[in-house]
């Protein structure tokens, strides 16, 4: 069945109610709802608990989609009880991590305002993220990490903007992202828009994000590597150069 994605209008929602749907033959929990996000565009799926009427928990491992985008699968951890189907729960995901991943995100939205080249790749990770350009130009890291905390010390807002898969497809241009198109289907799509009236980028993206970019703090390019002729990853961290932290 059809699961309302509860984290597509709401970022912040880390906890709701929902209505088991589904128990799939591996497992998988289906609900009605769930502001659990799911593996997509290089972000990882959210992990948390499902709270049980009686106080007991269901930890789930990760969440993915089904055949469709439209079908979100909760992967319990091993050994964890099952629930039946109609029975409530109250979801709660793992909101340190999933912060995390939201700061990092935008990071990896920042990172291509400063290098404005195509999109090769893209991992969202806790501690790291990888960004891939088709590139052969040197470029310096240091320049990097200082056009992107500027960006983050602008304290720019960010917000999401809806169009239509018609208006999407008739506008290719606006997807940065050479290999990975985004997330279409479901008959809108999202654009994450940096800065008043988009004045600092716009772009498509299904992943979560912080509200503004201050949020993001202090980050650094660890390491740009060459992958071939005409590609460069930059690995973005958490913390300043001289004192990265994982924090």
């Amino acid at each position: 069945m059809k699961t309302t994605a509860l984290f597509r209008d709401d970022f912040y929602l880390s906890t709701t109610e929902a209505i088991v749907t589904g128990i799939r033959e591996d497992g998988g929990i289906e609900l009605d709802q769930t502001c659990f996000y799911a593996t997509s565009g290089g972000q990882p799926g959210d992990t948390g608990f499902f709270e049980r009427a009686d106080g007991s928990r269901i930890e789930i491992a990760t969440t993915r989609h089904g055949d469709t985008k439209d079908i979100i699968i909760h992967v319990p951890a091993a050994g964890q009880p099952v629930p039946v189907i109609g029975e409530k729960l109250v979801l709660h995901i793992d909101w340190p991590r999933r912060y995390k991943l939201m700061r990092m995100h935008t990071a990896c939205h920042l990172l291509s305002v400063v290098c404005q080249f195509p999109i090769t790749g893209a991992a969202v990770g806790e501690d790291e993220s990888r960004v891939d350009f088709d590139m052969s130009e040197t470029i310096d890291k240091e320049a990097v990490t200082a056009a992107m905390m500027a960006l983050v010390d602008g304290n720019h807002p960010i917000y999401l903007q809806w169009i239509t898969d018609e208006e999407l497809a008739a506008n290719p241009d606006i997807v940065k992202s050479k290999n990975v198109r985004p997330p279409m289907g479901l008959g809108r799509v999202s654009l994450v828009c940096i800065g008043e009236n988009a004045s600092v980028d716009s772009q498509p993206c299904g992943g979560t994000h912080v509200s503004e970019t201050q949020e993001v703090g202090q980050i650094h390019i660890a390491k740009i590597e060459k992958k071939g002729k005409e590609n460069r990853r930059f690995r973005i961290r958490f913390g300043a150069p001289e004192t990265a932290s994982t924090l």
